[in-house]
């Protein structure tokens, strides 16, 4: 049956896929306005993770904040159809994601003997299979091999939509071995010790696994998890925050910023308040361009 399921969802893909992202923007938009205004998704957990971030803001500001993101949610499943159906030629022509300041990333690719890049749940997570061929500008295209990278993921619950996604984002190079499962992570640094490596992770879900009391995030007691930190720290390891911003539709800005050269003199508690010191700056700047129906701050 699992087999049935993901030909079934992953064949709907493709074929949607094919169409101009402009067209699919107009089916996301339609889907986005059901899913908010008839189906009302998730509509309590998004207004009371938004109440409890913004306190400061009248009921109307935040309706109107919980209004972009779910257009904005319609834009993310748009693009990661049509991203499940590219090529890199397809994704290089549309320069969905550009780098601004590369030269955070290189210099810590070229220091130390790996470089942990943490990301979040803003912009849109699902397209960064593509890294490789987001070009800084047209002279200065990516150094950057998929044999460099690994992405580390959580696994979905559904066994259908785990291997849907798994293989939705690495479309564009199918033989492509670097999707880690958060689990593999520390066995996967010990194997290629010795060879440069970087490691994208999300890390800004809901502790699953060894979690801490964080402090204040976004105006609410909240736990973390060390998670890929902690490897950071046992491996020498630089770590980088990303930003992903939402300039417009079909254009997304990443940029980094260093938060530690060498994980194994920092405390990972600390880095890990650092990144999330560095992501509400983000959210607070962006507030639609987070995943505000996440049940970030469950017990």
């Amino acid at each position: 049956m699992k087999k049935i399921g993901v030909a079934l969802v992953r064949g709907l893909i493709l074929l949607f896929s094919k169409l101009p992202l402009r067209c699919l923007y107009g089916i996301g938009s339609v889907f986005s306005w059901f899913a908010a205004k008839v189906f009302h998704y998730r509509e309590g957990v998004v207004m009371t993770n938004l109440a409890r971030s913004f306190p400061e803001l009248p009921y109307w500001d935040l309706e109107s904040i919980a209004d972009a993101y779910y257009r904005h949610m319609g834009d993310i499943i748009a693009e990661t159809i049509w991203f499940g159906g590219s090529d890199y030629d397809r994704i290089r022509k549309q320069r969905i994601c550009t780098i601004a300041n590369p030269e955070v990333l290189n210099e810590a690719f070229e220091s130390s003997p790996g470089v942990v890049i943490l990301n979040s749940h803003c912009g849109n997570w699902e397209i960064m299979g593509g890294f490789c061929v987001y070009n800084y500008d047209e002279r200065h295209p990516n150094p950057y091999v998929e044999d460099d990278m690994y992405v580390v993921y959580k696994k979905q619950n559904s066994g259908v939509m785990d291997e849907v996604l798994k293989r939705n984002r690495i479309n564009c190079k199918r033989d492509y071995q670097g999707m880690l499962e958060a689990s593999q992570l520390l066995r996967s640094a010990l194997k290629n010790k010795g060879k440069k490596s970087i490691y994208i992770c999300n890390s800004d879900q809901h502790p699953y696994v060894g979690r801490f009391f964080l402090g204040n995030f976004m105006n609410q007691p909240t736990y973390a998890m060390k998670g890929v930190v902690g490897v950071a720290h046992k491996m020498n390891m630089s770590v980088l925050f990303m930003r992903m911003v939402h300039k417009a539709r079909g254009s997304y800005e990443i940029s980094f910023v260093k938060l530690c050269d060498d994980a194994s003199g920092h405390d990972p508690e600390e880095v890990v308040r650092m990144y999330y010191r560095e992501l509400e700056k983000e959210i607070r700047e962006t507030p639609h361009n987070w995943l505000w129906s996440h049940k970030r701050w469950k017990v």
